[in-house]
């Protein structure tokens, strides 16, 4: 999935409470801690070589597939959530954002092409899910974005 999508269902989901921001990096996290530094090494070191779309395979260093492993494992995060949920309880919650983007990639993500190491270091599964660039994926994910925020947004308005 897009990692627009993750940060905006990281709000939707648990961007309501304190620290309600964070949930929006939080939901963008993962891509950002494993392609986000990879676009900016490549911005920085590579901006002859910039290209927009997918990549292929044999073009991404392994740096970045060991940053995606990390960043995509649900045990990973809950380990850093338990973590700061000793330290702080509040900014545990929208650090929820971050377990939902690696479900939500579980199952949006094909083995072909950076499939989610769902419980990586614990073990090597991976899923074959369905590409979000799949149409009835993508517009599925518009539409639930959509209701989500349309719910909050009506649920916002009824404790007033």
């Amino acid at each position: 999935m897009d990692t627009l999508s993750h940060a905006l269902y990281g709000k939707g989901f648990f961007g309501y409470r304190k620290y309600r921001w964070f949930s929006f990096l939080f939901g963008a996290l993962p891509d950002l801690f494993s392609f986000g530094l990879y676009f900016l090494y490549n911005l920085l070191f590579n901006s002859n070589k910039l290209n927009f779309g997918k990549p292929s395979a044999d073009a991404i260093p392994y740096w970045v597939y060991d940053l995606y492993e990390f960043s995509h494992s649900i045990v990973i995060a809950f380990i850093f959530i338990g973590i700061v949920y000793k330290i702080n309880k509040d900014f545990a919650f929208p650090m929820l954002a971050w377990p939902c983007h690696i479900i939500l990639d579980f199952f949006t993500h094909s083995i072909e092409f950076f499939p989610t190491p769902i419980l990586w270091p614990i073990s090597d599964f991976r899923f074959d899910g369905i590409p979000w660039s799949n149409p009835y994926i993508l517009i599925t994910n518009v539409i639930c974005i959509f209701l989500l925020f349309i719910y909050r947004k009506k649920k916002k308005n009824n404790k007033i």
